[in-house]
């Protein structure tokens, strides 16, 4: 059995690279497991992971979601449960390990919700990778150089520690990034000995999330047009200014979603005129009659929330997208990627040994 642990931050898809892995190595001959010692829970009520329903679906795995999932964490969690019982939080993920490995030819593990997380108890992805004798492929989406100099110095930390690392993959690459990734972070990852699996653009319909995603993080309620929460947010833009100063940004944002007081309803309606996914109303306040009209008109839906708008803007940092298990044509899009950007041979070199 060999062990592949994706690493790498939440949202640059380390699942997506996984599943598409998965399937391509399951068409190699190779039985296939999943493991995700470390969910992450943002608010109070717990739901299964995303993650565990996609991959239990798509692998036919027979294991209930605890043991594929077994520890949840939240931004708080040594103020939390872990500070009780973080004697037993180890142990607990050898056990599932252990289970999870059994009868399969190669075991993916989902790293958390960044490498470094969990690093004071020892659960970390550099801590873990080494711990059970993992290789890495470490998903780095490179948005500006500092995540570049962030990649570097977790390539060292591997390399410390002796852990075998597969390759890098450069994923979800914007048009922008897309020729300084090939011409600059590229040979600058090879220096550090760090081989490049790939440079994948990125696939807007799997990266970018989508309206329900958004209501879903914010626990907003829905005012109009909920028969299009299906809608992709390309952007984010908040509405505090004067419209005047606001119009140049609403124009410039196609298929956002503006973030504005409930008592904007200026703001709100202009915005109704542009390339608008979602209006989400902060404060509690119900907004204008004319809003809701005229939204329903340009099938926009407009969600409702109790926050402020910061800590509305907040919530949503958190927000990427999931691929659901009966969304075919996304699991087509991920497994496609795999043949067309990703240089399959060293990986394949790792499973076979």
């Amino acid at each position: 059995m060999k062990a592949i642990y994706f690493s790498g931050k939440a949202g640059d898809g380390k699942t997506a690279t996984a599943l598409g892995v998965g399937l391509k190595l399951q068409e190699e001959g190779f039985k296939i497991s999943y493991f995700k010692p470390l969910g992450f829970q943002k608010g109070v009520a717990k739901k299964e992971d995303d993650d565990v329903l996609l991959m239990r679906e798509v692998f036919k795995l027979p294991f209930p979601g605890d043991v594929i999932c077994p520890v949840t964490l939240n931004p708080h969690y040594l103020t939390g449960f872990l500070l009780k019982g973080k004697e037993n939080v180890l142990p607990l993920l050898d056990e599932s390990f252990n289970r999870l490995k059994e009868g399969c030819d190669v075991l993916l593990i989902d790293g958390g919700v960044a490498p470094h997380t969990g690093y004071n108890q020892g659960f970390d992805d550099f801590s873990l990778s080494e711990r059970w004798g993992a290789g890495v492929i470490y998903v780095l989406q490179a948005d500006s150089d500092f995540d570049l100099d962030m990649g570097l110095l977790y390539s060292e930390l591997w390399e410390c520690r002796k852990i075998k690392v597969i390759g890098a993959l450069l994923n979800n690459v914007s048009r922008a990034q897309l020729d300084k990734s090939k011409g600059i972070y590229k040979p600058l990852l090879e220096e550090r000995k760090l081989p490049v699996l790939g440079i994948v653009p990125r696939q807007e319909e799997i990266a970018t999330p989508t309206v329900a995603e958004f209501c879903s993080a914010l626990n907003g309620e829905i005012l109009a047009a909920p028969e299009n929460m299906n809608r992709l947010v390309e952007d984010v833009v908040v509405g505090t200014m004067t419209i005047e100063s606001a119009l140049s940004y609403l124009r410039r944002a196609p298929n956002k979603a503006l973030i504005t007081g409930g008592d904007r309803s200026d703001m709100a309606l202009t915005a109704l005129e542009t390339s608008t996914s979602v209006i989400i109303l902060t404060g509690g306040l119900y907004p204008n009659v004319r809003v809701l009209a005229r939204a329903e008109e340009k099938g926009v839906p407009v969600i409702l929330v109790h926050e402020d708008t910061y800590t509305t803007l907040e919530n949503l940092h958190s927000v990427y997208r999931s691929i659901h298990p009966d969304n075919e044509a996304a699991i087509k899009i991920v497994r496609k990627v795999i043949d067309t950007y990703m240089n399959w041979e060293p990986v394949l070199n790792y499973v076979k040994g």
